[in-house]
């Protein structure tokens, strides 16, 4: 990784530059250092834009004062008042945790549809998945699962939160909004509309198929579901998606545009098109002999990410509003950040600097110091360029480390693709409330250069001050959400 010359408050210089012998990557594997061809797909299918080296960039940050401040106006303190998550460990917030903490992998042979032809044939797969009493029988037979995940995650955080139905109707819903993105959007409607088309003809598409294909759907159904009708739309940023979401929905509450916001990620990709789309972009392990210890960030036999799916969301709402209607308080949302590399579809910067201006940035929006934060939940989603990136990203920013808890959730739920910040969220805001760190599995041969405490197999106390979770995506798009404890 390239060196450059660090963040500070005012306008600085990154200068970065490339080794000659560093590796080029199609798609996320490395081949050989050589130039890459101009055309976007080669023979063998993997994506390859053109990669541009990285260009000497100057970095204005705003300034800020030496010692930063929190927000303090109540109408602009933003708490998390509910979660709901569906995931491969089920739809209860406690048992996905205790599993997290427990060091069990999710990761299992897929059988949704046939996989025997497939080069990856695991990922994790919800199983037994129940949407009873939040979606009718019928719309429930009509919806994809990227739609149904949505709406019981979102209607399970609305309960969490003290908001079910008798309650909301009390209640402006104007000033409540639903920002749930999909990275991907409802896949298997799609691959179902395009199917009927070629084999019977356009008359045998459904009336469904665009409705639940675009990836707006899952705010409106939940929208309509609940009569919410404030700020309503979706982001798709890739596996960056979910942060994006929490990072524009926060904007709306302090700009006084909504008192609550539903916000998160969704997503139902293990599907033939979707594991057949990403293997052609050479992104997942090939551990099909062990799919359990397939996804192993930072660990030196690592071989690419392994696919996962379901939905996280959250309850953001001013403090203010919050404590007029006498909410329970579990974390609190400081801040956050977006930016994008600018660089590659699906290849990191190799200096660095689109993740570590992201981090920064999302401290300056917290107003917390980068002392003050011991805790990162990464996106390590166990890819030989990505990986790596990240932490040299950390460390550009965390001069001492040595107080740092650093995690994958992924190596247990694999990569929830849009919905992986969702779930990432709720599990750091869950180390925050109990003091436990997860471990992030299969570290047997951790990377040098990882000097990190990884929390390596099993799980840590540790009383987190502030913590970060990192969640970026393929066309470089980086995003960084801060939580804390909530203290009045």
């Amino acid at each position: 990784m390239a060196a450059f010359a660090g963040i500070c408050s005012s306008g600085v210089r990154f200068r970065g530059k490339e080794s000659g012998s560093l590796a080029q990557y199609h798609g996320l594997r490395p081949v050989e250092n050589k130039q890459m061809a101009s055309a976007m797909v080669r023979p063998s299918g993997s994506i390859s834009s053109p990669a541009r080296k990285c260009r000497t960039i100057r970095a204005v940050a705003s300034p800020t004062v030496s010692a930063p401040k929190r927000e303090k106006d109540p109408k602009k303190r933003i708490v998390i008042t509910g979660m709901g998550l569906v995931s491969v460990f089920g739809s209860d917030i406690d048992t996905f945790y205790d599993k997290l903490l427990q060091g069990v992998s999710g990761i299992s042979l897929i059988d949704r549809f046939d996989a025997s032809n497939f080069s990856v044939r695991f990922g994790g797969q919800i199983r037994d998945f129940s949407s009873k009493g939040y979606i009718d029988g019928k719309n429930d037979r009509r919806l994809d699962d990227c739609w149904r995940y949505c709406l019981v995650a979102g209607r399970r955080a609305l309960d969490n939160a003290s908001l079910g139905t008798e309650v909301l109707e009390t209640m402006d819903r104007s000033r409540i909004g639903v920002l749930v993105g999909s990275g991907m959007g409802g896949l298997t409607a799609f691959s179902n509309g395009v199917e009927a088309l070629i084999q019977k003809g356009y008359k045998k598409i459904t009336p469904f198929f665009i409705p639940y294909s675009i990836t707006n759907m899952g705010s409106a159904l939940l929208a309509i579901d609940t009569g919410l009708m404030g700020p309503n739309y979706s982001i798709s940023t890739a596996c960056a998606t979910a942060n994006y979401c929490f990072y524009a929905a926060a904007n709306h509450i302090r700009r006084g545009e909504a008192d609550i916001m539903v916000a998160g990620g969704t997503e139902a990709a293990i599907m033939a098109t979707g594991v057949g789309g990403f293997i052609a972009c050479r992104a997942l392990s090939q551990r099909n002999e062990d799919p359990q210890k397939a996804s192993r960030p930072w660990d030196k036999d690592r071989d690419g990410f392994v696919m996962g799916e379901g939905s996280g969301v959250l309850i953001m709402e001013s403090l203010e509003h919050a404590m007029k209607r006498g909410a329970n308080i579990i974390a609190e949302y400081l801040g956050g950040a977006i930016t994008c590399d600018a660089h590659h579809m699906t290849d990191p910067r190799s200096d660095g600097l689109g993740v570590s201006s992201c981090i920064a940035k999302s401290l300056e929006d917290a107003g917390v110091s980068p002392e003050e934060v011991n805790y990162v939940n990464a996106h390590a989603t166990s890819t030989l360029a990505g990986d790596l990136a990240e932490v040299n990203a950390i460390k550009k920013v965390f001069k001492d480390t040595s107080e740092i808890k650093m995690n994958g959730t992924k190596s247990m739920i694999g990569h929830g693709l849009g919905a992986a910040g969702g779930l990432e969220a709720i599990a750091t805001i869950k180390a925050i409330t109990t003091g436990w760190i997860h471990p992030t599995i299969n570290q047997y041969n951790l990377e040098p250069d990882v000097t990190i405490d990884t929390v390596p197999n099993v799980k840590k106390k540790h009383e987190v001050h502030v913590g970060i979770s990192n969640s970026f995506g393929f066309g470089g798009h980086n995003s960084v959400v801060v939580f804390a404890p909530f203290n009045p």
